[in-house]
């Protein structure tokens, strides 16, 4: 299922730790069209007028800078680290110190975004909150398409699909008993898509309130920021415990399942996924040089 939290800021965030996750070939490729990317997804979602956009600009550049002079070294580290034991087996728990260590990245640079944007809100306009609005619906309607499909079976194809795409990007083809780990392993997981796009859909009518909140009331910058932190804190935790439980059963289950296909992969496949790996170690490494 894909992540949830807020997306609009989120596009500000699709340096390395983002490219790596997407598998890409060609990391250094990607990262240097970052700003690029970003700038055409926020205009997307805000939909900019000439006097904003150099201000969304210099912010994106902002973040790239920072990111690139402060993120790139830990999460070549990481992925060297991944690297040295992708050969060998694993466990549940290992998978998901990885996944906190990778979680741990993202926090500083979803703060610096949040610092970024903290310094753009009032250049916000109704027209822009609108956009955001609308924006949102097709985005809701899209995924109400892709994971709520009508008919169970082809549901469960949709999210084998989605699973054995990202899991090929590390390892190249999976073979049929590897496709029936997978099989097995979702559909023991503990998903529950209408409430995931349901609470999806409140959060966003949370972020667009308190943006129009923000631009009514015109705060300082201090409270314009202590605002977004709680947005973005509302997007990723939640006080219900038997929510907190269920996301806790969730998380266990990706841990456990990305173990298992791991252990069920051949010595070829691990062999791949060294070399993917090296490859967006050195593509990361290249950034630092000078000129790049």
């Amino acid at each position: 299922m894909p992540d949830s939290r807020i997306r609009w800021w989120k596009l500000l965030i699709i340096g390395s730790v983002l490219a790596v996750a997407a598998g890409c070939s060609a990391l250094r490729v990607a990262y240097s069209s970052g700003p690029t990317l970003a700038w055409w997804q926020i205009d997307r979602w805000l939909d900019t007028d000439r006097n904003q956009a150099p201000a969304v600009r210099a912010a994106i550049d902002r973040w790239f800078a920072w990111h690139r002079a402060t993120q790139i070294v830990p999460t070549a580290a990481l992925l060297a680290e991944v690297r040295e034991q992708v050969m060998q087996p694993t466990t549940p728990e290992a998978v998901c110190r990885f996944g906190e260590r990778a979680q741990a990245l993202f926090e500083p640079a979803a703060a610096r975004a949040m610092e970024e944007a903290a310094e753009l809100l009032p250049l916000l306009t109704e027209a822009n909150l609108k956009a955001i609005e609308a924006q949102g619906a097709e985005t809701l309607a899209k995924d109400r398409e892709e994971y709520l499909q009508a008919d169970p079976a082809e549901r469960r194809r949709e999210q084998l699909d989605r699973a054995r795409k990202r899991f090929e990007r590390l390892y190249g083809r999976l073979a049929e008993p590897q496709l029936a780990v997978l099989r097995e392993g979702l559909a023991a997981m503990p998903l529950d898509p209408e409430r995931w796009l349901a609470e999806r859909e409140q959060r966003q009518r949370q972020v667009v309130a308190t943006l129009r909140r923000l631009q009514a009331e015109k705060p300082p910058r201090e409270q314009r920021l202590a605002a977004l932190r709680t947005l973005l804190d509302n997007s990723t935790a939640t006080t219900d415990p038997a929510r907190r439980a269920q996301q806790q059963r969730l998380t266990e289950a990706n841990c456990a399942l990305a173990a298992k296909l791991h252990n069920a992969t051949s010595a070829a496949q691990r062999e791949k996924a060294r070399i993917n790996l090296q490859a967006w170690i050195d593509d990361l490494r290249s950034l630092l040089a000078p000129g790049v």
